[in-house]
């Protein structure tokens, strides 16, 4: 944990990540300081290139794609930064479990929280990575029922064969659930194939489509085929699941599975609204690093139907909230709820690094509105960082022209509970 804060960031100088837990590479690239006035209160603006954009830098078990997500790198600077190996690190929308995997790696105690049950299946297997060959032999005991059939049409998505595949797999990972059954291994394969479901290449079990962590309507991926004129072929989803398996372990080290398993025998993981976390002790928290759902960027429960279908859930279990708030004053009023709990469940000199970002082709800067909500909360507000990069090809999707429209990338608001 950096003891001065502020000087740190003042004269920040930009570290290239080379690996999954440490990054000693520097460049000329000075912060900018700046102070501004928000609702009658003077806060500092740091502006720097405070971690690398590039994904594949960070650890290899992070790779699973989820909607609005953001990169480790994030993560990992403020738990460098404000905390210390043992410490308690949290994330009330966890959503892939960026956050809590990074803070695994790096020798922290973990909770996570979403109100999505999705989060649970794509964060908490990694915390206890198996072997290619255990998941090679667990695949081939999976039994092959070519009699099962579905109640919706996915002819759209997948070849028959492989639509065939999935149900068997759906099927046996169901019962392993029903009847209590399902080990690490069970977990992991869930996960892969929650991911691999549907994408745009031939390492997912769907015809070309949106990205993964989309998932398009039967109607408009019908759309989608008829204009690329394309039909679904057979997709070998053993094969799909051992690759991606083979993908996430591709950088793992024996002392990141110790951490990883460590972090997750002592970790909690909730499914609340994060307003409302009782297994919390209050005062436990070291730091909390997350990113809310923005105003009506992204519809959570549209994107993920099909990954509920897969996983057996119920359309009642991915509540409404998820779908964010369609006003300021909504949004307003949900966030200071979340940063009340915050200040109960955060401990004496704890931290809050929240995420935000600019929306409505900049005419919403929620970074504005979260820091009067932080104050009267209970938290001192240290300052904001604004990472200033390049955008990525899937920014540029979302309408992101280089801090000229769309999400601005990682707007930070820091708070500090005296």
């Amino acid at each position: 944990m950096i003891s001065d804060v502020d000087s740190y960031l003042r004269n920040f100088r930009f570290r290239d990540e080379s690996n999954c837990s440490s990054s000693d590479a520097s460049s000329d690239k000075p912060s900018v300081t700046d102070t501004i006035s928000i609702h009658g209160s003077d806060v500092k603006k740091y502006i720097s290139e405070f971690w690398t954009p590039r994904q594949r830098q960070a650890c290899s078990i992070h790779e699973i794609s989820y909607r609005a997500c953001f990169k480790p790198q994030l993560p990992k600077f403020f738990i460098e930064l404000l905390s210390d190996a043992g410490d308690i690190v949290y994330d009330p929308f966890s959503g892939r479990g960026t956050t809590v995997i990074q803070a695994g790696l790096m020798s922290r105690k973990i909770v996570s929280n979403d109100v999505n049950p999705l989060s649970l299946i794509l964060a908490r297997p990694r915390f206890y990575p198996p072997e290619l060959d255990d998941v090679s032999e667990r695949l081939g005991q999976i039994p092959f029922d070519s009699s099962l059939k579905t109640d919706i049409d996915l002819s759209m998505f997948f070849h028959e064969r492989t639509l065939q595949e999935i149900l068997s797999l759906k099927k046996y990972l169901k019962e392993k659930i029903k009847n209590r059954r399902d080990d690490k291994i069970d977990k992991w394969i869930a996960m892969i194939a929650t991911n691999r479901l549907t994408g745009h290449s031939t390492g997912f079990f769907s015809v070309y489509t949106l990205p993964p962590n989309q998932a398009v309507s039967p109607e408009r991926q019908k759309k989608i085929n008829l204009m690329r004129k394309q039909i679904p072929h057979y997709r070998d989803t053993n094969q799909i699941i051992l690759k991606k398996t083979k993908t996430l372990l591709r950088t793992l080290t024996d002392i990141d599975r110790k951490s990883l398993g460590e972090a997750g025998k002592t970790g909690l993981f909730l499914c609340n609204d994060a307003s409302r976390t009782s297994e919390i002790p209050s005062g436990t928290i070291q730091l909390t690093v997350t990113s809310p759902p923005f105003l009506d960027v992204v519809q959570y429960s549209k994107d993920n139907w099909l990954r509920r279908w897969f996983n057996s859930l119920d359309e009642g279990s991915v509540s409404d909230d998820i779908t964010m708030a369609t006003t300021i004053g909504q949004w307003s009023k949900f966030i200071e709820s979340v940063f009340l709990e915050l200040n109960r469940i955060t401990r004496p000199n704890g931290w809050v690094a929240f995420e935000v970002g600019e929306v409505r082709n900049r005419t919403v800067n929620l970074d504005e509105h979260v820091v009067p909500i932080g104050l009267r909360s209970g938290f001192e507000c240290h300052g904001i960082l604004v990472n200033s990069q390049e955008f990525s090809k899937t920014s540029n999707i979302w309408g992101v022209r280089n801090m000229k429209s769309g999400t601005n990338t990682n707007r930070i608001v820091l708070f500090h509970k005296p």
